[in-house]
Parts: structure tokens; sequence; C-alpha cells
């Protein structure tokens, strides 16, 4: 399991409730130590950004001491700063194994053009990133699955790239909590006369690929657009995660013309697990 997490929270209503919520049963798969992390924008707060400083580090601390109480060994800290590249410095800082950040539906204009938190968040960190997506339900906030299960069937989408060594070494840190996982490759490429072909080398590949894990895989080899055969895979197989890699491009091209670890982190229902590969 990851033992070292960071969790940047804006102290929002799905913030706090998943602090409150979904952090708490983590601990209770194999965590050991929290680290909670506050960054006030700079290019918000602008001058005030400093002397509001001392305020949010008295709000984070008794936090953190409400969920010592629960057992959890947590730190605290404030910054000042862009949020995606503080969290990014921090968790490299504080040698963490995971950050988690919450993600409910934001506007599709912003997203494409102005990019969300966890958007660029995933793009500077180099640690994986689980992204909880949440649904708002009246006066509170639904995951599709409980935290406690998050691990128990991960879609596990790979291209057989060095990046796919990265991913297979990330499962690795939570394969004994797995139940039985899916290992997902989509040909997306290739001419009509190839198919076949692709489909049997990559059906091959995947067998090699899943001998890198313990836990048992079911195999599939989808044809046609990643994004699309990841998310509708994952539903159709009750996974509980999207585990994906997400390769360095430029911000601009992420931005407008998307790339499939973005697809994915923006229409996925399910929590997704994002892991860089650069």
């Amino acid at each position: 399991m990851f033992e070292r997490i960071l969790y940047p929270t804006d102290f929002s209503d799905v913030s706090l409730h998943a602090l409150r919520h979904c952090i708490p049963k983590l601990f209770e798969l194999g965590a050991k130590e929290l680290y909670l992390l506050h960054v006030i924008d700079i290019t918000v707060a602008e001058l005030e950004a400093f002397e509001l400083e001392e305020i949010y580090r008295e709000k984070l601390e008794k936090l953190a001491e409400e969920l010592r109480k629960k057992g959890i060994n947590a730190k605290a800290d404030v910054r000042v700063g862009i949020p995606s590249l503080e969290i990014a410095e921090a968790s490299e800082e504080a040698g963490v194994d995971l950050v988690v950040t919450p993600s409910v539906g934001e506007n599709i204009w912003r997203q494409m053009f102005m990019g969300s938190t966890a958007s660029n968040l995933a793009r500077a960190t180099k640690k994986p990133v689980l992204l909880l997506k949440y649904v708002k339900k009246d006066d509170s906030y639904e995951l599709a699955v409980d935290c406690s299960e998050l691990f128990r069937r991960p879609l596990v989408a790979v291209d057989f790239s060095k990046c796919s060594i990265k991913i297979v070494k990330t499962v690795r840190k939570f394969e004994e909590l797995m139940e039985r996982g899916i290992l997902l490759h989509s040909v997306d490429y290739g001419k009509v006369d190839e198919l076949e072909h692709n489909i049997e080398v990559a059906k091959v590949n995947l067998e090699k690929t899943a001998k890198g894990v313990k836990a048992d895989f079911e195999l599939e080899v989808m044809v046609g657009t990643a994004s699309q055969a990841i998310i509708g895979t994952a539903l159709a197989k009750n996974a509980t995660l999207i585990v994906i890699g997400k390769k360095g491009r430029s911000v601009l091209k992420d931005l407008i013309l998307g790339s499939t670890a973005e697809r994915v982190m923006r229409d996925s229902k399910l929590p997704v697990l994002l892991v860089p590969c650069e």
C-alpha cells in the first residue's frame, strides 16, 4: 500500500468531505503518514497571501489534530504560490508515494482552455496522483466506489511502452489489496489489414505484462479510441479504479487536443490513479 500520502486541501466542502470520509479508510488499508497541505494561490490573493498564511496554518493544524485523534499520523504545512507547482514541490520534499485530490465536475470550457488544478497537478508532479471523482448529491458528496474498496478491482491500461513499466511498479504498491484486476490494451493504431496481427501481438504482450504483478488479472484487448475503451470497459467490468499513465506533452497540446489520460480524467465517473511517466 502507499505509505506516505500528500493531501492538498482548499477547505472546500468536497475537500473536507474526502479528508474526513475517504482518507481515514486509506489508512485502514495500510497508509502510514499523511501530509496535509494548503496552498494560498498567489495569483488570486496577491499581496494579501502572506497575511493569510497564519490564519490558514491554524485552520490546517486543527484538521491535522482531528485526524490524529483517529490515530492518523498527520503533519500540516501552508505555502504561498501557484497551487499545482507548490503541491508538486511539496510531494518531492516529503518523499510521498501518492498525492490524493478530490474533484467535482468543472466547467468544460475551463478544463479545455485553462486546465483544472487536478489536471495541472497531474502535469507538474512526478508522483502518482489519485483523483477522487465526486458527484454532488443534495447536501453531500458521493464516490462511485467506497474508498475501502478502491484497490479491489482496478482496470490498468497499458500501451507496452516504458510508461507501462512504471504503471506496473505502481500497481505493485497495492497488489495485496486486489481481488482481481483488468489489464487492458486498446489497439487504436495500424492499418485495417494489420488489425488481426496487432490484436494477437497485444494479447501476447498483455500476458507478459501480467506476470509483473502477483495479483490475478483478466486480460482485455479492445479496438478503437483508447479513452472510450478504458472508460467503457471499466464500467462494464465493474472496476473500482482506473490506472493510467501520463506521458509528457506540451501543455498547449494537452489543453487544446487532450491526451488519453486527460480524457479519462475528465470523463470517467470512477476514481483515476494517474502515473507520471517522465
